[in-house]
This record gives structure tokens, sequence and C-alpha cells, in this order.
């Protein structure tokens, strides 16, 4: 991975470096242990799957350009934590033991060419019904 996003990067290799770097920063900054990228169940898709501790941990990173009009957290609507929590679901229901607790994440991903980019965590936002259980 390189250390900067280069400069005319396309829009796959944008989202694939900010993928990298949630991936990185889940591991080496919140201690997570990364189970998988890029999940995938018929047309819904996991980005990454981690676990915190005894935690399954679902994580949607979101990359945007420091010039998007909508936050990657804001961007993540009602429909689209509606196919999240879809997918989420499929993938408990595939485990012989689904965990206890799981809780579900989005990293937010700034990105500018020729920069690093910077990563914003918010841990824990609402995608189940507080009852819901595996």
């Amino acid at each position: 991975m390189p250390k900067t996003l280069p400069v005319g990067s396309t829009r796959a290799e944008r989202g694939r470096y900010g993928e990298d770097l949630a991936c990185r920063y889940c591991r080496k900054e919140l201690g997570y242990r990364v189970l998988a990228r890029n999940w995938r169940s018929k047309r819904d898709e996991l980005d990454l799957i981690c676990t915190d501790q005894n935690v399954l941990v679902f994580v949607e990173v979101r990359a945007r350009s420091e010039e998007a009009l909508v936050s990657g957290v804001a961007s993540v609507d009602a429909r689209k934590k509606k196919v999240l929590q879809r997918a989420c679901k499929r993938y408990l229901k595939q485990l012989q033991n689904p965990p206890k607790h799981f809780r579900f994440d989005i990293i937010d991903v700034t990105l500018v060419e020729g920069t690093p980019g910077t990563v914003r965590h918010y841990a824990n936002v609402p995608l189940f019904h507080k009852h819901y259980t595996a």
C-alpha cells in the first residue's frame, strides 16, 4: 500500500486505498483482529469483519474526498443501514456458534491526493434493534 494517495487515482483505487487505511487502523490503532475483508453474500457486502476482544464488529468503510458535500458517516442513510443489517444477519446466520455480543462501526476516511488521509472511527453506531440476538 502506498504511504499517500497517488495523484490522479481512479475511484476504485481511492476506495481500495481507503479500505486498506481503515484495515490498518483497525489492527494497529484499535487492536482489532480482522477476520474478513469484503465478505459477500448474494448482492450484499461487508467491508470489514473484526473482533474487539470477545465482540464481533462489522465495519463499514466510507472513503470520501475532502471536497465531498456529505461526510462518510452521514452517507450511511436509512436505506444503506437496511442493506448492511441484512448482510450482518446473513453473516451471523452462517456461523455455527454466533457471538453473544456484536456491534456496527463506521470508519470515515477523508482522502486528499498526495497525503496519507485521515481516519475517523465511529463505534457502536445503531443498526440493530437493542434486543436483537443472533
